[in-house]
């Protein structure tokens, strides 16, 4: 090898080029990648290493790169996966210790295979919230992944997919997978400091992944920059050439909701949400402001007739909750289940309706505008409280879930975007949204965003 590539927070996309041109061989990524999770002071990061297979497709990729035949445009880099997809002969955990006694997978998920077939290197599984339902990231059983963004405190790492942003923030691999019904990937980007994205449901097969919501449930890549999640988007898709592209913001229309989204955010996240808004205006964004009543109506449909995700998750955990599994797992994961009980047929029936109608209606609002607002209305908070408050923890929750939950209930897909810090360090960010169906067009104006919106020093 001609040169060392510095592995800690190198982009998918460079190691992948340096693979290419035989400066970096794809097992001395794959060594360097284990021995870096390895001399993690954080072991609550991931579950499990898969060492061995890790090693075996990497040998793969290294011949295959020799000879001039990668499979993909990423042959050889490595990803962690979210502890709630499928590897064969193993249990698939989601973040539970009452799971540990199922039967082992039979098959990798179909995610996962399209990642084999791509040439990517599966280094491992990453910690997350139980059954992925919390938007705090806090587990019990297997600890909590400390954001690495702040060295002193011990601050959120945003959840679900808390283990899988932590990696890539913390420079252990370049890229994750993870699932988002609620804001599982956005939420634990924007406290981490890098890119998420959510896909529409539906973009990627769920086959072996292991579900909270079947209705809202959707998949998605962690990165350090947008063009590392489109090239993660175009080979798990088996594309040969990505649909999203680098075009100008001159002309791109960005609409911003004016209700509830922007409500009790705190003033560094606005101001650099301003800030973000300003930089896109002045390289050409059309820019309008307008109101947006469906997103007010979504917490009032739920404070009245409940939860879809709460009622969905209640089908696939209901015998765990009533039974003796119930005292294993985190209480407050249990709490936030079991109040789907109190729904009635009504109410389930009410809370699809009114959702179909919410969509159609903001669908005829949006049009082709690309909706942009703060990722979360606040940054990372310390862990300790939220561990010793319960009734704190769900209020907190509540809010840190309040902007990226109206995507998955209006069915959205959506890139979350570092475009700046607070006071103290932590990362903020915004939120690019577009309606179902819409992923090629909100990553190419998050690809051509980026770069405008996200200051130097990220």
């Amino acid at each position: 090898m001609a040169r060392t590539v510095k592995l800690e927070m190198a982009t998918a996309a460079r190691l992948a080029e340096e693979l290419r041109a035989g400066r970096l061989d794809a097992v001395e990524l794959t060594e360097r990648t284990l021995a870096s999770i390895a001399a993690s002071k954080d072991p609550a990061i991931f579950t499990e290493v898969l060492g061995d297979r890790a090693k075996r497709e990497a040998e793969a990729a290294r011949k295959r790169l020799k000879a001039g035949r990668p499979l993909s445009a990423l042959d050889g880099i490595p990803v962690a996966w979210k502890d709630l997809f499928d590897i064969e002969g193993r249990t698939t955990t989601a973040g539970s210790i009452v799971l540990k006694s199922e039967p082992a997978a039979k098959r990798d998920a179909s995610l996962l295979e399209a990642a084999v077939a791509a040439g990517l290197v599966t280094i491992g599984m990453t910690n997350m919230t139980e059954f992925a339902y919390s938007g705090i990231g806090l587990n019990p059983h297997y600890g909590t992944p400390r954001n690495p963004c702040d060295p002193v405190t011990a601050r959120s790492p945003g959840g679900s997919s808390s283990g899988s942003a932590v990696a890539v923030a913390a420079g252990n691999v370049p890229l994750a997978i993870g699932t988002d019904t609620g804001g599982s990937i956005r939420v634990p980007a924007a406290f981490n400091g890098i890119v998420g994205y959510k896909t529409s449901a539906g973009h990627y097969p769920m086959t072996g992944v292991f579900p909270l919501s079947r209705t809202l449930d959707s998949l998605g890549p962690l990165a350090h920059t947008v063009e590392d999640c489109v090239l993660a988007d175009m080979v798990l898709r088996g594309e040969l050439v990505p649909a999203a592209r680098r075009i100008s913001l001159d002309g791109v229309s960005i609409l911003i909701p004016e209700t509830l989204v922007l409500d009790g955010c705190e003033t560094a996240v606005l101001d650099n949400f301003e800030a973000s808004i300003e930089r896109l205006a002045k390289a050409g964004a059309r820019i309008k402001r307008a109101p947006m009543p469906a997103l007010a109506a979504i917490p009032e449909l739920i404070s009245k007739h409940g939860n879809l995700i709460g009622a969905e998750a209640l089908q696939v955990h209901e015998v765990r909750i009533k039974g003796r599994d119930a005292v294993r797992m985190d209480q407050r994961v249990v709490k936030r289940i079991a109040m789907a009980q109190s729904m009635s047929a009504t109410d389930l029936v009410t809370v699809l309706q009114t959702r179909a109608r919410l969509i159609a209606e903001v669908n005829d609002v949006i049009g082709t505008s690309i909706l942009a607002f703060p990722t979360t209305p606040h940054v990372s908070m310390p862990i300790a409280p939220l561990e010793a408050d319960d009734e704190l923890f769900f209020r907190v929750n509540a809010k840190t879930l309040r902007n990226t939950m109206v995507g998955n209930f209006l069915d959205w897909c959506g890139v979350a975007i570092p475009n700046g810090k607070d006071a103290e360090g932590m990362p903020t960010s915004i939120l690019f949204s577009a309606r179902r169906g819409g992923d090629t067009d909100v990553l190419s104006a998050a690809l051509a965003a980026e770069p405008v919106i996200r200051p130097l020093e990220a």
